[in-house]
């Protein structure tokens, strides 16, 4: 590491750890680490650990605060304290015009249930819209009757958010967290819009002092830069934000497994397999996409986009199950949901093989109201470890070295052969049924993300995070016949997906019949949001994408923070390297393919097709694929001429069938740049943001169109 050289800061807050590092921001290379206790139960939360964790990695002699261009953190805390229903008593200062019956009816938010115990009751008094008297009282008798935080909302507040800012400010200057309904969603739909704005409001106390502590924390390093928050959708968000939108924050924590997988590791398409000790989340990236789907939270809809993230109870350090009274490997019960980090268990392959020598079986219960049927060995001395999938993987070969889950093999030996004399079976057996119990977990979430997605197995390939990767994956995936690989960096992958994030938004919009000015105006404006939030304009992308059925617009844009935009630095492959990551990505011989158009930095390799259409990948200039295209159609053209050829090209590569027409997805590829001009349904919408995308370049810059035919 050089002197001048930039640094990106990332901070995973796991249910186990909390994992700190500094990434090299040119090579993304990992430069420190730092794995701290995560503070469940500290007077500060979860805060101090962050906090530790930074303050051990700046003790690091290679890192500079000063040389910190980027630093963010991803978060548990809103997701557990709605589940867990850790939450504020919410009042609703409930907003209306002439139409107050209906809006009174919509803006009464039902009691919101968190598990079997836990329930939300939100207060609400209701006021004029127009009339800062009457909503100063409604706060006021809020206050009253001992609410901690307040949602505002009004119908159509969405279009005219002045009534609720006025109420927020108010309640602000009486020293309540707030935030209104046109904060957490740009869509129509008063009552779930208002249910959205109490669950934001309801953690808002909770957040605010994490992310006061941690900024806090950030500025006395040092470092000069804002603190950023991993949002739920794999990006990042101003720390301001949280005063905001807390909410946005759910399920961070897979999404920063998600967002590594993506930025350090590269993966276009695949299932993304992030594998600790108790839990593994099981995720779809699609055309370099993670998959999303609407959220519910305590059985209610919310006005909230979240990753499609399967959990599973497997994991690498999953405790084994099985009958006391059983005498052969059928007493094989099962393996988790318990893990030995729950139940305080060592794990065998890390215990000295010495130690295993005269330990003896034993069954446990590892929390009150668990079976008492879990498998672990008591040592000599007290102790108690268990056998666990990781130790399976060990004995069996499964793991390679250098791996995070690397074990002593004669140890894990020793603990599956005690363990199989008490059933009356071999070691090796016991072993490979414990990995293949397991396998058969991750396999029913596996066929089902393929189902759901309507993925092709041929493509499918299964990509390892997470420290237990190695203890899975690969016997997994030999059993499926799936390609797999392990991520770079596996154990930290998380960290490493908040530290190379990109600052993201999205703006939605209920538009009945949208025109070509609504996508362009919706899409400009998802992106003049990422820039303020501290995106370099030049590294800015934004994809619309359009429901008919919903008269719903959605653009969401990224980008890189401008200290950071720039890939210098990166090593550019070989021609050799980019045509081989192309015929591995298109599962072809490299001299099946040609190169069919290039941009100097991007180069679309393709194979020979039939009546235009072939399969083609888009590799950049450091060998990573960035776009996989079945049966596309391709035209080449220039910025002065797109908007008759892309026209044309439309109407060419255009479906018909028994429910109407499909355009294309369309990509147009030029300069750096790949741009995804979504899911539209009229050509003159692509075409609209066509122009927009390229406007300002000169005339005679090459545009390549990437068709890729739909079904109607």
């Amino acid at each position: 590491m050089t002197a001048l050289t930039t640094l990106r800061v990332g901070i995973d807050v796991g249910g186990t750890f909390t994992d700190v590092v500094a990434v090299d921001a040119a090579t993304r290379e990992v430069v420190a680490s730092i794995k701290v206790p995560t503070t469940h139960r500290a007077a500060e939360g979860v805060a101090a650990g962050i906090v530790d964790g930074l303050q051990r990695l700046l003790q690091n002699p290679a890192i500079d605060a000063r040389r910190i261009a980027f630093i963010a953190h991803s978060t548990t805390q809103a997701t557990n304290a709605l589940l867990e229903g850790d939450v504020a008593r919410v009042g609703i200062v409930g907003l209306h015009g002439p139409f107050a019956p209906f809006a009174r009816a919509q803006l009464r938010v039902p009691p919101i249930r968190f598990g079997a115990a836990k329930v939300l009751a939100p207060e609400i008094r209701f006021a004029r819209a127009d009339d800062p008297a009457a909503i100063s009282g409604a706060t006021a008798s809020l206050a009253d009757a001992g609410v901690e935080a307040i949602a505002a909302s009004e119908a159509f507040g969405v279009d005219h958010p002045a009534h609720e800012r006025a109420a927020v400010a108010l309640a602000r200057e009486r020293g309540f967290p707030a935030t209104s309904g046109h904060e957490v969603s740009s869509m129509y739909g008063l009552r779930a819009r208002t249910r959205t704005a109490v669950l934001n409001a309801a953690i808002l106390p909770t957040m605010l002092r994490t992310a006061n502590m941690t900024a806090g924390s950030v500025e006395r390093a040092g470092i000069a830069v804002p603190l950023m928050i991993m949002r739920s959708d794999g990006g990042v968000m101003d720390v301001r934000e949280v005063a905001r939108r807390p909410i946005l924050t759910m399920l961070s924590g897979p999404a920063a497994g998600i967002a590594g997988a993506l930025l350090h590791e590269n993966v276009t398409d695949g299932i993304f397999v992030e594998v600790g000790g108790t839990s593994t989340d099981c995720s779809v990236i699609r055309r370099g996409i993670p998959q999303m789907r609407p959220a519910r939270v305590g059985g209610h809809r919310t006005m909230l986009r979240m990753l499609d993230v399967r959990t599973l109870g497997v994991a690498g350090g999953s405790l084994l199950r099985a009958d006391p009274q059983g005498r052969s490997i059928a007493a094989l019960r099962d393996v988790g949901p318990r893990s030995a980090h729950i139940a305080g268990l060592g794990y065998a392959c890390f215990t000295g093989p010495e130690k295993l020598q005269r330990a003896r079986v034993v069954f446990v219960q590892p929390q009150h109201g668990d079976p008492d049927d879990y498998v672990a060995l008591e040592l000599a001395d007290g102790s108690r470890c268990a056998p666990t999938p990781t130790c399976a993987a060990n004995l069996l070969g499964y793991v390679s070295d250098g791996a995070f889950a690397k074990g002593d093999a004669e140890s894990a030996r020793r603990a599956f052969a005690l363990v199989a004399e008490r059933f009356e079976c071999e070691a090796e057996a016991l072993a490979t049924a414990m990995l293949a119990r397991a396998a058969e977990t991750l396999r029913a979430a596996i066929d089902e993300l393929i189902d759901d997605y309507e993925l092709d197995r041929r493509d499918v390939e299964l990509v390892g995070g997470g420290g237990g990767a190695a203890a899975l994956i690969p016997f997994a995936a030999s059993r499926w016949g799936h390609q797999y690989r392990l991520a770079r960096d596996a154990e930290v992958i998380s960290p490493l997906g908040v530290a190379l994030a990109l600052v993201r938004d999205v703006v939605e919009r209920t538009v009945v019949n949208p025109q070509a000015e609504d996508i362009v105006r919706i899409r400009r404006e998802a992106i003049e949001r990422v820039v303020a939030a501290g995106a370099a304009p030049d590294s800015v992308e934004a994809v619309v994408d359009v429901d008919v059925r919903r008269n719903l617009v959605r653009a969401t844009a990224s980008g890189a923070t401008a200290s950071v935009a720039s890939d210098a630095g990166r090593r550019d492959a070989s021609e050799f390297e980019r045509g081989e990551a192309a015929a591995r990505a298109l599962h072809v011989p490299a001299q099946a393919l040609r190169i069919a158009a290039s941009t100097g930095s991007l180069a679309l390799h393709v194979t020979e097709g039939r009546r235009g259409l072939c399969d083609g990948c888009v590799v950049d200039r450091s060998g990573v694929v960035r776009l996989v295209a079945r049966r596309l159609k391709l035209r080449s053209t220039t910025v002065a001429r797109i908007e008759n050829v892309l026209a044309d090209a439309l109407e060419d590569a255009t479906t018909f069938g028994d429910v109407g027409r499909a355009l294309p997805e369309t990509h147009l590829i030029y300069g750096t740049r790949i741009a995804d001009l979504g899911t539209l349904g009229e050509i003159a919408h692509v075409v609209a943001l066509a122009c927009e995308e390229l406007r300002g370049l000169p005339p005679a810059t090459a545009v390549h169109v990437v068709m890729i035919p739909r079904a109607a």
